[in-house]
């Protein structure tokens, strides 16, 4: 039981010097506590996969109330970089350097997505890459990184097959395939064929609703 209780206390103390660091107070709301059972499903497109060099040029955002996928009101949204992507990237988000001229910019789509986030938790497909390229854009703006908990699909999902395993391959480090596709087919969800942000993070929102389901039954 102390575990969980230090866990908190830390988290408790980080947001309180994270509040205290904040540039624009109009933000503070970040911090609120977030709306019971309710979740944000994110996924970001970029010019590359470095993080220090590339660029956010797309980002999707759907709410997930009750456990319920809100689609209708999703926010999408283009950014135009200040460099175009790369010839591997376009392969994999079929967006073009002409395709993010109306893009609007980093600035202006950051402050969209805070506004449209605010407290709740942010649910993802190896999450771990889409906030560090969003904190790229909210730490100049902010002087902080998001506060927001960070829940990821690989993680839940790792955590319930993990679970059924037999004890003897538990303590062999056993293998599992944490792919998206694998990750789908075996929670028998559809794939989406497109590989897009919104794509991306209706698939996440799904599976995290789905492995949510099993965890409670």
């Amino acid at each position: 039981m102390q575990k969980p209780l230090r866990s908190n206390w830390i988290k408790r103390l980080t947001h309180k010097l994270q509040k205290r660091s904040l540039k624009d107070a109009s933000y503070s709301f970040l911090f609120d506590a977030p709306p019971p059972n309710e979740f944000v499903a994110i996924d970001c497109e970029t010019t590359g996969l470095d993080v220090r060099r590339d660029e956010i040029i797309s980002i999707a955002a759907i709410p997930i109330k009750n456990m319920q996928l809100l689609t209708s009101r999703r926010l999408e949204l283009l950014v135009k970089p200040s460099q175009g992507p790369s010839k591997e990237s376009v392969k994999v988000h079929r967006l073009r350097e002409c395709d993010l001229e109306e893009g609007l910019d980093a600035s202006t789509a950051i402050q969209q997505f805070l506004k449209f986030i605010g407290p709740r938790p942010l649910v993802g497909y190896y999450t771990e890459f889409d906030i560090a390229m969003l904190n790229k854009l909210v730490y100049p703006l902010l002087g902080i990184r998001m506060p927001n908990t960070a829940l990821d699909v690989c993680n839940i999902y790792y955590d319930y097959k993990f679970s059924q395993l037999p004890p003897y391959q538990q303590y062999a480090n056993a293998d599992i395939d944490l792919r998206f596709i694998s990750l789908m087919t075996d929670l028998e969800l559809p794939l989406r064929q497109g590989h897009d942000a919104f794509n991306d993070a209706e698939m996440a929102a799904l599976a995290f609703v789905k492995l949510q389901a099993i965890k409670q039954s």
